[in-house]
This record gives structure tokens, sequence and C-alpha cells, in this order.
């Protein structure tokens, strides 16, 4: 199947939402600090990483064409998918925690598509640093609310894969940016879920059975 990529928006600057919505921008940052922990960690305190940031968001005012940072990996959301494999048997009811069936709207899981861009003065550099990410999210491929409890509340759990894509594909992703190719990779990141919060109360709810099942919202 042939998938074809649509540079999205940068998004601004939100502001603090409910805790109880999983919002996209909170994904992104935990994996921009997570990755400066990351980097800072392998180069120790002597090092010049120990000061600078290496993994940043682009310029907002600089995109098009896009501008990666120097000296760093760029953190880039390029595509939002949208998980239908997993509704409920009946979308528009829900039960709430309280054991009510209730009326709403489907809710919305996402996987994310996020670019990982090395540009640095020294090709070498670059390669480096894109072998530490990979090392990065090779031993967090599931990252749980242990792990990252500053996600929004109804994040159980973020699951996280390489994606390696043919030439021609790889060539669209670089052709929408509007820019050269930079030594780069691909995560596909799944499930962001967002969920009715104007849902009421479900006519008929007695007839149904109140019997709250807890389903995995993420399966590898």
């Amino acid at each position: 199947m042939h998938v074809v990529y649509e540079l999205l928006p940068i998004f601004p600057n939100v502001s603090h939402q409910r805790s109880d919505v999983a919002v996209i921008d909170s994904v992104l940052v935990h994996f921009r600090d997570s990755l400066n922990m990351h980097f800072k960690m392998l180069s120790g305190p002597s090092s010049d990483d120990s000061q600078e940031e290496r993994a940043a968001f682009i310029d907002g005012d600089k995109v098009d064409p896009i501008t990666f940072k120097s000296e760093a990996i760029s953190v880039i959301l390029i595509n939002v998918e949208e998980e239908k494999t997993m509704r409920a048997a009946d979308p528009y009811r829900r039960m709430s925690e309280t054991g009510e069936m209730m009326q709403s709207m489907p809710d919305i899981r996402l996987n994310l598509y996020v670019l990982f861009v090395a540009k640095f003065k020294q090709y070498q550099s670059s390669l480096e640093y894109i072998s530490s990410t990979v090392q990065y999210f090779q031993s967090r491929r599931v990252i749980t609310r242990d792990m990252a409890p500053q996600l929004p509340e109804n994040i159980e759990k973020l699951v996280v894969e390489l994606v390696t894509l043919p030439f021609n594909e790889q060539n669209e992703i670089w052709n929408a940016l509007r820019t050269t190719y930079h030594p780069s990779l691909l995560y596909r990141v799944k499930l962001i879920q967002y969920v009715d919060t104007d849902a009421r109360a479900a006519k008929g709810a007695g007839d149904v059975s109140t019997t709250k099942k807890q389903i995995s919202p993420v399966s590898e």
C-alpha cells in the first residue's frame, strides 16, 4: 500500500490543559527532554553536551523551507494516523468510572509518526547521535506511566516502533519538507487516545449490562 506523507503544521505553544486529555505535544516534549537526558548521560559531566540541548524542536517561523537546528537532533511530527482496528463494538457508548453507561462520540486513537533528524557540522557526529537515539528507543519500546509520570493520565502506555520506508516514500517526506536529506530516523508512536469529555447518560442504559471490562489500549 502506497502512503502519501503530508508535512503537518508545527504546533504552537499550548497552554496547560486538563490532565485527563491526551495531547500530542506532551508526548513530543517527553521525547525531546528524555533524549537530552540520555545524551548527557552518555557524554558525561565534563563534555560540552552536558550544557547543550542536543534534542530540540524546530523554529516554527522557519518551516518553508524547513530549517533544522545545527548541532542537534530535531524532533518533528510529520504525520498523524487514526487507529481504527481497535474500536469498540458500539463506539457511541462507553462505561464511565462509576459504572454508568454513557452516550458519547467515539474515542479517537492516534498513531504519531515522529522524525528525528541529525544535523551536525561533523558528519560522524550525526551518525553518533542517530545511533544514540536508536539505543534510547531500543530500551524503551514500551513507555509506561511509571517510566513517564508527566504524560497525561489517560495514556496508559506508548509503543514506539522504528519505521523503515522504501526509498520512494523517503523521497516524498524530504520533498514535503523542502530540504536536503540528513541522517534521520522515523518512529511510529501508538496510541494517543482522545475521549469525548462531553459524554452524557445513555438512553435505555438500564437495559445494558454494566459489567466493566478492562481492555489494553495497545498490543505489540
